[in-house]
């Protein structure tokens, strides 16, 4: 790839998202405001090699949009039409949507790009649908990267991509920022998709790579600019301040030859404490603005308890329990209660970590949860229990499709067996 082509690629990926959403704040359909852009792109890409990267190529790429945008209204239905009314209105309409290109070039972060974050992430598609369309649309990634991250095919992630688009503009999703009590409840989508991304990018739910990095990084740009687009909503400084303390521990997650390393195995000095600063920021924040005992909140709070540590035997284990207590009553799921248990096992002991183990064990949502007989292994591990827990394991084992999991879990195997044998 020529320095050229990648400086389009750069610009685009930085720029993408204010061409879609000020192209479609006029069409009122993202997936023609995508064609658009992209069109708009394809003539940087025969340009650019020719007459070199122009002085500002933002606002190369935003000129060139509009024009595209404007040529689409003129072909549209409306020219057809002899009305006056109409001519005079199809006139309106293309000042409007070049007074708004024009406005565009000089924002950073405008209106238009939280109008398509929240149409992205419309509760009228699928989860799976949102994500892809968020990172299509708002991260600028191209079919084949959203596929490669997700290991599903390229044409089912094009299929995926193809049918939000297609649900969104049948079902007449207005293009436009929500209010009052419909704001509230589509912020709530909005952070669960950005929060998806970046536990898919934190611990990959399978493939051979413990971690996919490049997803954490997407999630983190959406977080930050959430919080600037919507700088009264605590919860989005709670989200942010959640992924910036998770992601610091990056670099002590992985091994030399990219083995997992967990928590307490880390070697504390490769976390990246400006990030860490960043989460502890965002946590003050979002506690001021009264979100403190709010959801993404309390899970910020908890991974701050593992930051402060200055090692794994300094955290504070019992503040943890009660965190997880006022999560549970907040947002109760079987997967908290699951890594409150872990936490009361490391509190009180492995003993009434197990009981409160024991007491998930039926629940249908954990049945095919891999974390659930790992977590009862290593309790039993510490209970000297070895037989047990060699079959926990071992059932663990076969349940996780990540490979480096499987590699992490083999190797508590053979520390199980050697331990049984020095018994």
């Amino acid at each position: 790839m020529t320095d050229i082509h990648r400086t389009i690629e750069a610009v685009w990926k930085i720029e993408s998202p204010r061409l879609i959403a000020s192209i479609a704040r006029v069409t009122r359909d993202i997936g023609i405001a995508e064609e658009l852009a992209q069109d708009a792109l394809v003539t940087a890409l025969e340009q650019w090699p020719e007459q070199g990267v122009p002085e500002n190529p933002a606002a190369w790429l935003m000129t060139a949009a509009k024009r595209r945008a404007i040529d689409y209204l003129r072909r549209g239905r409306m020219l057809v039409q002899k009305h006056e009314e109409v001519a005079r209105e199809l006139e309106f309409q293309q000042q409007q949507l070049a007074d708004a290109m024009d406005q565009s070039l000089d924002q950073v972060i405008d209106d238009d790009v939280l109008r398509l974050i929240f149409t992205a992430c419309h509760p009228v598609l699928a989860v799976e649908g949102r994500v892809a369309l968020t990172l299509r649309l708002i991260c600028g990634l191209t079919t084949a990267e959203i596929a490669r991250a997700f290991l599903v095919p390229e044409k089912t992630l094009g299929q995926r991509i193809f049918r939000a688009k297609k649900t969104l503009s049948e079902a007449h999703v207005p293009f436009e920022t929500p209010r009052g009590d419909e704001l509230r409840r589509r912020v709530e989508s909005v952070l669960s998709v950005v929060y998806l991304i970046f536990n898919e990018g934190y611990t990959a739910t399978s493939g051979e790579e413990w971690m996919r990095s490049a997803l954490c990084d997407d999630a983190l740009r959406l977080g930050r600019m959430l919080v600037q687009l919507l700088p009264a909503e605590s919860e989005a400084y709670g989200l942010l301040a959640l992924m910036e303390l998770q992601a610091s521990r990056t670099a002590a997650r992985k091994g030399r030859n990219g083995e997992a390393v967990l928590l307490p195995n880390q070697d504390r000095s490769l976390w990246d404490y400006a990030q860490i600063q960043r989460g502890m920021t965002a946590l003050a924040q979002a506690q001021r603005l009264g979100g403190g005992a709010a959801s993404y909140a309390l899970q910020a709070a908890i991974a701050a308890c593992h930051t402060r540590a200055r090692t794994a035997e300094e955290t504070d284990w019992e503040r943890i329990v009660l965190l997880y207590d006022a999560l549970l009553q907040i947002s109760p799921s079987p997967i908290v209660s699951l890594n409150r248990a872990v936490a009361v096992g490391m509190a009180q002991g492995p003993a009434a970590g197990l009981d409160a183990v024991d007491k998930l064990a039926a629940d249908p949502a954990l049945a095919g949860y891999h974390l659930l007989p790992c977590v009862r292994g290593d309790l039993l591990m510490k209970m000297e229990r070895f037989s047990e827990a060699r079959a926990e394991v071992q059932r663990a084992i076969a349940m996780t499709q990540n490979l480096r999991e499987q590699e992490l879990l083999t190797e508590r195997l053979k520390q199980i067996e050697k331990a049984a044998a020095s018994a």
